[in-house]
């Protein structure tokens, strides 16, 4: 079970063990990760699971495919390079420790 580090809208910091095979965010709903809103439930039609996956970590993830990367111009808060749906991101063991901001808004 791979640890995943929520940098939450305050600042502080939460580990959460997530389920090898779920989704980031569906990890962040089961944990009650305040402001991943998954609104479409993981269908990548809404962009309200938007997160910033930090700069350490962008390279274990493979990159966003089209229909993400067209999503991503619809996010509420700042796109940045790190910028990625947590509805699209396959949690395995090789991504242990990895490290997402919330941004501050998803509406």
């Amino acid at each position: 079970m791979p640890t995943i580090h929520f940098i939450l809208q305050d600042g502080s910091t939460r580990a959460v063990e997530a389920e090898a095979g779920a989704s980031l965010m569906e990890t962040a709903i089961r944990a009650n990760v305040r402001g991943i809103d998954a609104e479409c439930g993981g269908l990548c039609s809404c962009a309200t699971c938007h997160v910033y996956v930090a700069e350490a970590c962008i390279a274990r993830l493979p990159a966003p495919d089209g229909e993400e990367e067209a999503m991503l111009d619809f996010v509420a808060a700042e796109r940045r390079p790190g910028s990625r749906l947590s509805c699209q991101i396959q949690l395995t063991e090789a991504l242990e420790g990895l490290t997402v901001q919330v941004p501050p808004t998803q509406s």
